[in-house]
């Protein structure tokens, strides 16, 4: 049982298992953090412009196709935060000018 246990510990440390859990569980936290702030600070601000103010029930319509745009909207600005906030990020935690490709 000791091997195994042995094992699993080399595992875990050359993964780097725990950084990884570490990482994702920030992430969830994240997540939440810009949707809140999409959903409760910056939606609240466009609603006075987006017809019948309801945002997440914003609609287009054309004949019988409907196209929920105020729900991808708010999608839309969720991702463009959190890919801004991963591009500083990695700016910071790799020290360039430029983040490149490598």
């Amino acid at each position: 049982m000791g091997k195994l246990i042995r094992e699993f510990k080399e595992f875990l440390e050359e993964y780097k298992v725990i950084g990884l859990a570490v990482a994702f569980i920030i992430g969830a936290a994240l997540t939440a953090l810009v949707q809140a702030l999409v959903n409760f600070i910056i939606m609240p601000i466009i609603t006075p412009f987006i017809p019948g103010g309801g945002w997440k029930d914003a609609t287009f319509s054309a004949g019988p196709i409907v196209i929920s745009w105020g729900a991808f909207l708010a999608a839309l600005i969720n991702f463009i935060i959190i890919a801004f906030v991963v591009f500083l990020i990695a700016k910071y935690m790799f020290k360039e000018e430029k983040v490149a490709k490598k």
